[in-house]
């Protein structure tokens, strides 16, 4: 298939009728087989560029299928085999039992078998946009659907294609082919080139045409035609479409797909999976990034760290003893602390094939449940003593959860409630005593709650609030109640740094990029763990999200530019950050985001990073890329490789534009001159497989190196082609086609060609020099700016691979394929002038960078803050 797309190609298709007349004139007026070999000569080189291109476009669709693959690849929740275990989307069966939370995708179609407020949103396969409740009167869910509200179990009753949403998954499934804006950008400057390329192949072909009347008219033979004029005339036109075929560059998009699609495998294997293939090259313009804390700045390894219960603080330990922990407490508030952790969780415990417990739920649920299960309490004696009636799971918005258990015995009601410490302290009348009793909260002892809770926090230490209600009226049971609960403790989570966290946010200052933490956590913890990780400089500035929400655009626009954390934000905070940023400051901006809530935000976003472990589906959908580590190192080389890209990009197009120039100007001034062609069309046609497709091969691949990040992020909308560029490649043009045009009008009696076939030799000798400046030129391309080309060039295999077979075959065109190629075998003191000043070329690229070209900087790199310059990195950042 892929064959038959690149036989399509309209230009080949002119080359192979050409070829078909070649080798029918040729025969005719040259008998066979000599008659055939410039016409079978066309034909070779015709196939070895489909085959490259097939062979290129067949292994990229492959990639993408893996990718593509991976980018569906939903990990669930069930119960199967009597135990609670993760599995993926693909592995799911009939028969099975889904867990169902706040933010998924239902996997299949199944029915409800217990929920608590469970809604969904079936937009997707309806069209309506309001929520269905999922009850015992309307128990069926279907695949594609997203989790509003609430949570449940299913039991799955029909998976993949015999779904209800199965068609239309396979149509949202299939690999996005939308052109990047990269390549659309490029395809602009091909089409160009194109034309350039075009109109030149028209005057060269009217040239020679010129050129063979007049001739034929000096012998009087205007009126006298023969098979040999007609292929003349043939090979003219040849010539003219191999010139439009080496002008277009067909390699420009390839180019940029292929380093697209390298970039993509390599950041799979660095655990970021790319769901657009334009967040690659977006990736590289980034001048912001708005990043959680929880996961992605540290390890998401919670563990209870200290607890303040009934005005005693106590640090807990992995090998703390319950005895130790709860000797000076009554056994009623070891009952109700134990209730409150096994009861108001969304989480399970469960016994593992080894008999040792599991924890399956959120970071934060699990170390809860930890430290219930080393006060020695037991997950389905705690859960199953009381009925529960009504659940609110957490959301990011209330930023608490809360349940409603019936007491055993007709004694009533209690509800238990958990999250953000002020949000809870402030719900709370009442506090729990060592002896177990529930005592009026003074304002005293409130005000020591919060430099409990404000300590805590200090220490970097993520602050959550326990309290329960007990209700007595019956009519309660389906409200949940807000105020009046009885504070039982403070509990302080320790969420420990990733090491690697601090050098990966030095690397974004030092690259002009900022790095803004929106977190949902108590601002004396934000800005612990902000300074820790060196977001935080002295000169930055904090905020909580409720007054964020409250300034005007002119304070806003006074702020953002110094903002540096906010604490205790909302997705809406972090939506209209993102939003001004984009709007007001013109900044491109990368988002990171785990909860349904986040989509807006990412969505917003110009890239949006959604975390692959802790986040939820609805998440993963909304962005451009999945951190499947949750890792904000992996966000840092996702930013590297995105300028890799772009700048591979534009050493391919430096590469191109200097052979299209020199093959272009050196065809069309030996037409003019001499009415020969040094290049002959099968020549010519290497020449565009070596620029298009090796070259492509060679440049785009390869690796990022350390010092594009350390400098500025590069514009949105810059120009391609930099005043750098365009310094090398009009002077390395000038050196080729200076030398090649001397080559052709003396290069006989500079060479000392005396024998019969000096012509051919000299043709040989042009087409071998050309060839070789060209590989010199693509080493050169390596580095637009330094003088030092082969540095890391050894680590870039494919480089050296194509360089080797490049030369190889160079070798072989010259000394054995002289009949197809109409070369002939050359002298090795021809091949040395060759290779000499080919490596002259590249000296005389070192002397290019050694010329001053002026600024870059409203060439390649990005404007902040409405056109100031990128913030300085370190303590002088303001």
């Amino acid at each position: 298939m892929f064959v038959w797309d690149a036989l399509h190609d309209l230009t080949l298709v002119i080359l192979m009728v050409c070829a078909v007349v070649s080798i029918g004139v040729g025969i005719a007026s040259e008998g066979w087989p000599n008659g055939m070999y410039d016409g079978v000569g066309i034909v070779i080189c015709i196939l070895l560029v489909v085959m490259v291109t097939a062979i290129t476009d067949y292994k990229q669709a492959l990639q993408f299928k893996v990718l593509d693959k991976e980018k569906k690849n939903v990990i669930v929740q069930v119960t199967r085999e009597g135990s609670r275990q993760k599995v993926s989307i693909f592995d799911l069966v009939v028969g099975d039992v889904v867990h169902l939370s706040i933010g998924d995708l239902v996997p299949a179609d199944g029915i409800l078998i217990s929920g608590h407020s469970l809604s969904v949103d079936e937009s997707s396969l309806s069209g309506e946009s309001e929520p269905v409740d999922i009850n015992k009167k309307r128990p069926f869910l279907l695949s594609g659907s997203k989790i509003q509200d609430g949570s449940g179990k299913m039991l799955v009753t029909a998976v993949g294609m015999r779904t209800e949403w199965g068609t239309l998954m396979v149509h949202l499934s299939e690999v996005d082919h939308d052109e990047t804006p990269l390549q659309v950008k490029l395809n602009g400057v091909a089409t160009i080139i194109g034309k350039i390329g075009l109109a030149f192949a028209v005057v060269t072909f009217l040239v020679l045409l010129a050129r063979f009347l007049l001739v034929k008219a000096e012998h009087h033979e205007i009126t006298k035609w023969s098979s040999s004029d007609a292929l003349k005339l043939l090979n003219f036109f040849s010539i003219s479409v191999t010139i439009i075929v080496v002008a277009v560059p067909e390699g420009l998009p390839l180019a940029v797909t292929l380093s697209l699609a390298f970039a993509m495998k390599k950041l799979m294997h660095d655990r970021a999976l790319v769901r657009h293939l334009s967040a690659c090259e977006t990736m590289g313009s980034v001048c912001c990034i708005c990043t959680d804390k929880t996961g992605t700045l540290t390890t998401n390894h919670m563990v209870v760290n200290k607890i303040w219960i009934c005005e005693e603080t106590k640090s807990i330990q992995t090998n703390s003893n319950k005895d130790l922990l709860m000797s000076s407490f009554s056994e009623n508030v070891h009952g109700i602390l134990l209730q409150s952790i096994f009861q108001n969780t969304g989480s399970e415990v469960t016994k593992g094939k080894d008999g040792r417990d599991n924890i399956l739920g959120t970071p934060t649920e699990i170390a809860i449940l930890e430290f219930g299960l080393i006060l020695g309490g037991e997950f389905k004696t705690h859960h199953n003593e009381s009925e529960i009636v009504k659940v609110e799971p957490f959301n990011s918005e209330k930023k608490k959860m809360s349940v409603l258990v019936s007491l055993p015995n007709n004694g009533g009601f209690r509800a238990f409630c958990k999250g953000a410490s002020e949000i809870i302290l402030k719900m709370c009348d009442k506090m729990l005593t060592a002896d177990g009793k529930a005592v009026p909260l003074s304002e005293k002892q409130r005000q020591k709650i919060t430099d409990v809770i404000n300590g805590f926090a200090c220490e970097a230490l993520r602050t959550l609030c326990l309290a329960f209600k007990d209700m007595e009226n019956t009519s309660g049971a389906n409200s949940m109640p807000d105020n009046n609960y009885t504070l039982i403790a403070v509990v302080g989570i320790k969420d420990p740094i990733r090491p690697e966290v601090k050098e990966a946010v030095k690397t974004c200052l030092d690259a002009g990029i900022t790095v803004r933490m929106v977190t949902g956590d108590n601002i004396n913890t934000a800005k612990a763990i902000a300074r820790e990780c060196g977001i935080l400089t002295d000169y930055g500035m904090v905020i909580e999200g409720a007054d964020f929400r409250c300034k005007s655009p002119q304070e806003l626009e006074e702020i953002i530019p110094n903002l540096q954390v906010m604490a205790r934000s909302s997705p809406s905070d972090k939506h209209k950050l993102v939003t001004q940023l984009r709007s007001v400051f013109k900044e491109v901006v990368a988002v990171t985001g785990d909860g349904t809530n986040d989509a807006p935000a990412l969505a917003e976003a110009d890239i949006g990073l959604a975390m692959g472990i802790a986040g939820t589906e609805v998440a993963k959908e909304s962005a451009d890329v999945i951190v499947m580590d949750d890792n904000f190192k992996t966000i840092v080389n996702v930013a590297r490789w995105g300028r890799s890209v772009y700048i591979n990009i534009q050493k391919f197009v430096q590469f191109q534009l200097t052979v299209n120039v020199a093959a272009l100007m050196i065809n069309f001034i030996s037409a003019c001159i001499s009415g020969g062609e040094p290049l002959t069309t099968v020549q010519l046609l290497w020449v565009n497989l070596i620029m298009d497709t090796l070259g492509a091969l060679a440049l785009a691949t390869e690796p990022p190196h350390d010092g594009l990040m350390k400098r500025p992020p590069i514009g949105r909308n810059v120009n391609i082609i930099t005043k750098t560029m365009w310094r090398n490649i009009i002077g390395q043009s000038i050196y080729q086609i200076s030398v090649l045009v001397i080559l052709q009008l003396d290069g006989k009696h500079l060479l000392k060609l005396s024998d019969s076939d000096d012509t051919k030799i000299l043709n040989t000798f042009i087409f071998n020099t050309f060839v070789l400046c060209q590989v010199f030129n693509e080493i050169n391309s390596r580095d637009m700016e330094k003088i030092n080309v082969f540095k890391g060039i050894f680590s870039s295999w494919i480089f050296l691979a194509v360089m080797f077979s490049t030369v190889t075959f160079q070798i072989v065109i010259v000394e054995f394929l002289g009949t197809y190629a109409n070369t002939v075998p050359l002298r090795w003191e021809l091949w040395m002038a060759s290779v000499l000043i080919g490596a002259a070329s590249l000296v005389i690229s070192v002397i290019l960078k050694c010329i001053p070209v002026g600024t870059n900087k409203d060439d390649n790199t990005a404007k902040h803050h409405d056109g100031y310059e990128p913030l300085p990195s370190g303590p002088d950042m303001a």
